[in-house]
């Protein structure tokens, strides 16, 4: 017997962390809510951090998860960019590992596969693509649509994934 399950899925950014929370069964995706935590830019690192982790860990809370999958970040030529970047990722990781979730990861080009059928492709297409796949679907920015498109690739990728994650764990 089938049952269904409730992903999360978040896009991690220092100024803006999206998230998207989907509920998956069998083959069938349905929308449940989608959103962004933003951060203050006026003030220091470690409370930037701070109000992404609360943020993040309120989400968690409401909706109540059962699995997490969070984009893998890329290098770009700003050093100190990459470095804040990866911080908020840390958080990104941290807060559904706290809650007891395994977290999966995806590259960039995985999520746009997912969704779009090629790695490569623009904001617009995922936007279109979330709409077809599950039409209630509502978000507001491309951070909320990129954590929904997360969602969806771990739904269709979780199999594998959690066999693999189960197999490292035992």
């Amino acid at each position: 017997m089938q049952t269904t399950i409730r992903i999360i899925g978040i896009d991690p950014g220092l100024r803006r962390t999206g998230w998207g929370i989907i509920e998956t069964l069998g083959n069938s995706l349905r929308f449940v809510a989608s959103g962004t935590v933003t951060s203050d830019g006026e003030t220091d690192l470690a409370s930037r951090l701070c109000q992404l982790h609360d943020g993040l860990a309120d989400v968690v809370h409401s909706y109540q998860p059962q699995e997490a999958a969070v984009e893998q970040t890329f290098v770009n030529k700003d050093a100190t960019a990459t470095l804040k970047l990866g911080q908020a990722r840390g958080i990104a990781m941290l807060v559904p590992a706290r809650a007891g979730l395994r977290v999966a990861e995806y590259a960039p080009n995985a999520v746009k596969k997912a969704v779009i059928g090629v790695g490569h492709g623009e904001k617009q297409q995922i936007h279109m693509m979330l709409k077809v796949l599950m039409p209630k679907a509502e978000f507001k920015g491309n951070d909320a649509a990129d954590a929904l498109a997360i969602a969806i690739c771990h739904a269709h990728n979780r199999q594998a994934v959690t066999s693999r994650l189960a197999a490292l764990a035992g």
